[in-house]
């Protein structure tokens, strides 16, 4: 069975292969072999997890050495897979989900005469994240970490005759770079601290390092992960990145690029476990970005960055669990899990509209869809209960035990957590409600568009709503599945371990808060969206409104700090370089040029000039002689 791992990430880059390699021969059935080879590393996951299963914990973890990549003195690096628990709930999750978005894919891309490319993108996508996932050290899983980026820059600009999808890869792929810089500094540092980047021996070997190395590794992993995973101060790519095709944002959102950030650190666990600061710092930035995204969500009119400020929050809960220690990474993983299948229902239920609106993305021209659309009013109305936490459903389970686990981490710092991760909670029931009161409920308000033809509603394909049933399924389900018996935390313990945590107000006090709070935010949403008339035109609202419908000035501030930063920076050096450095150079050169023209004229040819120069040589060393012996 160990020799089955290489095919999960050998399926789909036959597919990229063939697919961008092949030709327009292969137009007419491109896409049906990207669905089939990404469906096939989903089944051959699903063998290895039968497998996995039939072992005991202490067993599970296997490998598969392929060949070595640099073998020199000194630096071994291997490529090489490691597949255990915490991977195998990746595999499943990117493989199974993205085989859904392939199916549901083949309608929605049904017209576009670059489909085949576009699968082959997909296709490429998943490879990459799964070689990230699998990896066995981080030289490895750099380069799929890379490939990730590559794929998610190629499927944002897939419409590159779009000048704004087009900006937004470009924005995307120069946001992440900042992030890789910090993953290749961590990985350069665990080298020259351990001599080598393998998983194991780096991670065993934290014990015995400093705690100062262990910070400024940990906080570089922070980085990376900030990068990939959208959070505070790298998060201003994922609104814009919604410029792609509706698939590519469920994949982004839900199974691939976003979850790689989380995947890094609860990985690299043992490396946070000794660097209290870097954990800090970690729960800080996973608490401030999920208010952001859940204030950024609340002003959105389009519907998919609407859905991307929630990606953001959701992943900011992630983090925030992951920076909690043994207390949080199987809740962040768990979280992830069940985000997989309600974002990605959320998202093609979105793509699902907008097939059916003449690709109209505003909400304030939607209302009433449910009449039209009853399959995508269903399965994106169980998404959005499951992700505000509505009892019973996968985001109750999941994101109830991260507030849990925020207030048992204790003192002053598990309160003021564990009540951001409360408010974010009352938020996200404020702004999802509203997207589906919006969306679904209410009097129509579509209008004709620019060439006068106006929407005419109507379901999608079977193609596009089997897809999201199935996902609507996992959105109902999972989390219950999950947490009942803590069956999650008996599978992941042995790789993350777990400590369980005692909130101070009891679990089942941070339950009903959870559930009060919820309750708040639905019936504020209600108040404001189901007893008002939609506006056709967003009123100019308070300065918050205003400043989160400009992504709370992130973009403004980049602009300002960063692109005015560094064009002053750049002017400096260029004065610098003129005036000083070309100074001290080019007054070197005329100094020397001044020296040799007068040193010129003591060689000019003349005879009668040399003959006066030795003649007045010869009396300087009599008059000198003369003088010496006088004295």
């Amino acid at each position: 069975m160990d020799n089955l791992i290489a095919l999960l990430v050998a399926a789909p880059l036959l597919g990229a292969a063939v697919l961008l390699c092949g030709g327009r021969r292969l137009d007419a059935v491109g896409h049906w072999i990207g669905t089939v080879l990404a469906a096939a590393s989903f089944v051959i996951g699903a063998v290895l997890f039968a497998d996995m299963l039939g072992k005991d914990a202490e067993h599970r973890a296997v490998g598969q050495h392929l060949f070595s990549w640099i073998p020199v003195e000194g630096f071994q690096a291997d490529v090489a897979f490691q597949l255990d628990q915490l991977s195998m709930t990746f595999v499943l999750l990117i493989t199974g989900v993205g085989s859904l978005i392939h199916v549901y894919s083949i309608g929605y891309m049904e017209h576009d005469e670059r489909r085949r490319r576009f699968f082959g993108y997909l296709n490429l996508f998943l490879a990459a994240m799964l070689l990230l996932v699998l990896a066995d050290n981080y030289l490895l899983l750099y380069v799929g970490w890379e490939g990730v980026g590559l794929a998610s820059y190629l499927l944002i600009g897939f419409w590159q005759h779009k000048p704004s999808a087009a900006t937004a890869a470009k924005k995307a792929f120069l946001v992440n770079r900042v992030g890789d810089l910090g993953l290749s500094i961590a990985i350069m540092l665990m080298f020259t601290t351990f001599g080598t980047f393998a998983f194991g021996p780096v991670l065993e070997a934290t014990g015995e390092t400093g705690e100062g190395t262990l910070t400024a590794i940990g906080l570089m992993l922070l980085l990376a992960a900030c990068g990939k995973s959208a959070q505070v101060p790298l998060q201003s790519w994922l609104g814009d990145a919604m410029e792609g095709p509706t698939p590519v944002s469920a994949l982004i959102h839900a199974a691939t690029m976003v979850t790689a950030g989380v995947y890094l650190i609860v990985r690299s666990g043992e490396i946070f476990n000794a660097a209290p600061d870097a954990q800090l710092v970690t729960t800080v930035v996973g608490a401030v970005t999920l208010l952001f995204g859940a204030i950024v969500g609340c002003a959105k009119d389009d519907i998919k960055k609407a859905l991307a400020g929630s990606t953001m929050s959701q992943i900011g809960y992630m983090i925030l669990a992951a920076g909690l220690g043994p207390i949080g990474y199987v809740f962040a993983i768990m979280h992830l899990v069940t985000h997989g299948f309600f974002k990605a229902g959320l998202f093609l239920g979105a793509g699902s509209v907008m097939h059916g609106m003449n690709d109209e993305v505003d909400m304030r021209r939607y209302g009433g869809l449910r009449k039209y659309m009853p399959v995508t009013f269903v399965t994106f109305g169980l998404g959005y209960l499951a992700i505000i936490g509505f009892p019973g459903l996968s985001g109750f389970f999941s994101k109830d035990k991260i507030i849990e686990a925020a207030f048992a981490k204790g003192g002053t710092e598990g309160w003021i957590l564990g009540s951001v991760a409360l408010l974010g909670a009352a938020v996200t029931a404020f702004y999802m409600t509203r997207v589906m009161l919006m969306t679904f409920f209410g009097e129509k308000r579509w209008q004709p568009d620019e060439r006068g033809n106006e929407p005419h509603p109507h379901e999608s394909p079977k193609s596009m709503t089997i897809p999201m049933v199935v996902l609507a399924f996992g959105s109902v389900f999972a989390g219950g599945f999950f947490g009942v018996g803590d069956r999650f935390v008996h599978w992941l313990e042995p790789v993350t371990e777990h400590t369980h945590g005692h909130p101070p107000i009891g679990a089942t006090a941070v339950t009903l808060s959870t559930v009060t709070v919820m309750v708040v935010g639905v019936g504020l949403a209600y108040l404001l969206y189901g007893r008002r008339p939609v506006p056709a035109v967003a009123p100019r609202g308070s300065l918050l409104t205003r400043a989160a419908r400009r992504d709370l000035l992130q973009d403004d501030f980049n602009h300002v700090v960063l692109v005015r930063g560094g064009e002053h920076l750049t002017r400096s050096l260029v004065y610098v370089d003129h005036t000083l450095v070309d100074g001290v150079v080019n007054g070197t050169a005329a100094s020397m040029g001044g020296l040799s023209g007068r040193l010129r004229k003591l060689q000019n040819g003349y005879a009668r000039s040399y003959a006066v120069s030795m003649f007045g040589g010869a009396a300087l060393l009599i008059a000198a002689t003369l003088l010496m012996r006088a004295v």
